[in-house]
Parts: C-alpha cells; sequence; structure tokens
C-alpha cells in the first residue's frame, strides 16, 4: 500500500491533465463557458437567499441572560461562507463515489492508477469552490467585511484539511461503490441529513435541542462542522479563531480517514477492472 501511495508523487502530470480535462468537458458547448464557475455560485447564493429570507424567514433566537448575542447580519454572507465549502464536499463525493463506474474503460488499462480519478473529481470541485470565493470576496468588499489578517493565515489551512478529508472519504466510498452500487442513492439521502446536521444555515450556538446535550454530541461527532465553522470564523465573524483545536483534531482524524481509505482502495484494486 505505502508503495503504491508513493507512486501518486510519479502522477502528479496526469492528474494535472485529468483535472483540467474535467473542468473544461463541464462547460463545453455551453455559452458562458468556464464563467460557469462564477455564476453558479452567485445563483446559489441567490436561490438560498430567497429561501431563508424570504420564503422561511430565520427567526431570531429569543436573548439569553448573560450570553452575548451573535449578529449574523448580513445572514446571506454568513450562509454563503457555509453553503460554498459543503458545495464543494457534497458534489466530490457525489462524482468521486461514481468515478470508476463511469471510468471504467480507464482502469481496465495496464497499470493506470485507479485511485486518482476520486482524486482528480476532488480536485476539479476544488477549483470551483476557489473560483466561487471571488464571490465571496465581492460581498465581503460590498458589506465592508474586512477579515483579519491573522485570521486568513488559517484558511489554507481549513482548505487542506477539508481536502485530505474529502479524499479520504471518496477514496473509500468509490472502492465500495463498484462492489455495492446502491451506495450512490444511499449516500444522495446521508447528504441531504448531514447538510442540516451542519451550522450552514444557523449558528453552531443557536442549534435547537443544544442544551439538552444531544444536539451537542451530533455537532461535535461531525466533522464538517469543525471545518465549516473555521470558515466562518475566519471569513464572517470578527475576533480570532476559536475552533482551531477542533480543526486541528479534525485534520488528524482526517489523515487516518485517508489512509485507511486507501488501504482498502488497495486491497479491492484487482478487482475493479471485472466488476466495472
Amino acid at each position: 500500500m505505502w508503495h503504491n501511495l508513493a507512486r501518486l508523487l510519479r502522477y502528479r502530470g496526469l492528474i494535472q491533465s485529468l483535472v483540467a480535462r474535467e473542468l473544461k468537458a463541464r462547460y463545453r458547448g455551453s455559452v458562458l463557458g468556464f464563467f460557469w464557475s462564477f455564476v453558479n455560485p452567485l445563483l446559489l447564493l441567490l436561490v438560498y437567499s430567497f429561501v431563508f429570507l424570504v420564503v422561511m424567514p430565520r427567526a431570531v433566537p429569543a436573548p439569553t441572560p448573560g450570553v452575548p448575542q451573535v449578529n449574523l447580519e448580513p445572514y446571506a454572507l454568513f450562509m454563503f461562507c457555509g453553503i460554498l465549502p459543503w458545495t464543494w464536499f457534497a458534489t466530490s463525493l457525489n462524482e468521486g463515489t461514481g468515478a470508476l463506474i463511469s471510468g471504467g474503460n480507464l482502469i481496465k488499462k495496464v497499470l493506470f492508477p485507479a485511485e486518482i480519478l476520486p482524486m482528480v473529481s476532488t480536485l476539479a470541485n476544488m477549483v470551483h469552490f476557489l473560483f466561487g470565493l471571488t464571490i465571496v470576496a465581492a460581498f465581503l468588499f460590498y458589506y465592508h467585511k474586512v477579515p483579519d489578517a491573522t485570521d486568513l493565515l488559517w484558511f489554507p489551512v481549513v482548505v487542506l484539511v477539508q481536502l485530505v478529508f474529502t479524499m479520504g472519504l471518496s477514496l473509500l466510498l468509490s472502492a465500495l461503490a463498484v462492489h455495492f452500487r446502491d451506495i450512490r442513492d444511499i449516500l444522495s439521502n446521508i447528504l441531504t441529513f448531514w447538510f442540516f446536521a451542519t451550522p450552514i444555515i444557523y449558528y453552531i450556538g443557536d442549534a435547537p435541542g443544544k442544551s439538552m446535550g444531544w444536539t451537542k454530541q451530533v455537532l461535535n461527532a461531525n466533522p464538517m462542522t469543525h471545518i465549516i465553522v473555521a470558515y466562518q470564523e475566519i471569513l464572517f465573524f470578527d475576533g480570532p479563531i476559536g475552533h482551531w483545536k477542533w480543526l486541528l483534531a479534525v485534520g488528524a482524524a482526517s489523515l487516518v480517514l485517508f489512509v485507511f481509505g486507501y488501504w482498502v482502495f488497495d486491497r479491492l484494486r484487482d478487482s475493479f477492472a471485472e466488476a466495472v
């Protein structure tokens, strides 16, 4: 396993080529072409803003004595700071889980490193995420919210943690999905629940039932909670990063998940060509 993992560096040129091909193929034949990388996040922001500001306005929780109130205005910007990385995560998992099945012709070729297919899905969606950050920057400028320079030093760390976590999960699910095709359908439903179990459209301190303890346990056990909250603290909230210990813990767990996911992938590698 370690030998195959070390060989990934030799395939970095192939990975770059496949990522570029994926980005070009996604919008091939469209009028706007690559500009959809900017338009899609903007449309996503408009849709969620309409739903949660017009159709279902957010209820402001009653103030608790002794507990400072957290200002979530502008709420659309707060929400977008979580939706953008979530879209990267969810889209990467959906595409990565079926990457081996859709790329069956490639993995049947001799010596083709099948593990790069789910990785390419994650990296291609990360590029779209990075382009979407320009929309966030534009709204930060519009609302006169300037992230702290020290906090921004943590931003590459959060991106790296999410990248490793998503790749590890994609490797695991893509390998299992070759033999258990139901995983792809189950995953779409799990991601719907996972979205609402992550503090994206609500502030983590306003989670319902948090005082009873069970919600706090669910949120703390969710790795995406700490990744999303870290993005919110860096880009939206004022003050120092208070979630850095949780973030580093998720980073360590992500490395373990990546190694485990690659181990499972490596064990099942020889069966892929026949199963697809």
